[in-house]
């Protein structure tokens, strides 16, 4: 079965701003995401990918602006199952403020029981997610051959959870890994089970770096939707 490249878009305007975006239009990658989506075309070279499947969200689009430029055969396919959770009366508050509802506590210690007021339950977030991994996998595989790779590109919470799912962990306990934007993680299916080989890559160790808090951090836990990165 086909390798999956993950990427999660570059840093965005919302993600420096602390705010949680989910489906809010119009939100763009910053300049450091736009340098992070001009590096990936070289990151990805030696990858001899089969297609690539996006996020409908302007961020992921934009982070692929690159790689599509420099590889214009790339096959784009546009998948609505892995777009960000639909965070519902959450989407565009302020992470700052939500760390004082009670339900963010159930989303960093009980995902599996978390439903955001007006949107979607995490548990229906991973089930779509998933559920998408798997039919492209095969398509893929039918397409291009069992040994092919390709790409999706996508959001935080969605990666984790299909990180979680590869390695067979329970839901309640993705919020203990962590992909900073445009970070690249591999997973190699095969018919037996899923091998994780590469998790949150980024060539770049500077956010290991301890810093101060940034806006929204909620004083160690998950960031939910996924941190900015390094500074």
């Amino acid at each position: 079965m086909p390798t999956l490249i993950l990427v999660r878009h570059g840093r965005s305007t919302a993600n420096t701003a602390g705010v949680l975006a989910g489906w809010t239009p119009g939100v763009a990658l910053d300049g450091r995401g736009a340098a992070q989506a001009a590096a990936l075309p070289g990151r990805l070279e030696r990858l001899p990918l089969a297609a690539v499947v996006t996020s409908p969200l302007q961020r992921c689009q934009e982070t692929l602006a690159p790689l599509l430029t420099a590889r214009p055969e790339l096959p784009l396919h546009t998948e609505e199952r892995i777009g960000e959770c639909h965070y519902g009366d959450w989407s565009g508050r302020k992470l700052a403020e939500l760390a004082d509802e009670p339900l963010m506590n159930i989303v960093q210690q009980h995902p599996s029981a978390a439903a955001f007021p007006g949107g979607e339950s995490m548990r229906a977030m991973q089930a779509r997610a998933v559920d998408a991994v798997r039919d492209w996998n095969a398509r893929i595989e039918a397409e291009h051959g069992a040994d092919a790779v390709y790409l999706m590109c996508s959001h935080g919470d969605i990666i984790k959870s299909l990180i979680a799912d590869a390695l067979g962990l329970h839901l309640d306990l993705f919020q203990r890994i962590s992909v900073e934007p445009c970070s690249v993680t591999a997973v190699r299916y095969t018919p037996t089970r899923p091998f994780l080989v590469r998790l949150g890559d980024t060539g770049d160790f500077g956010g290991l770096v301890p810093r101060e808090h940034a806006p929204g951090d909620q004083g160690g836990d998950a960031a939910v939707g996924g941190d900015a990165g390094a500074p």
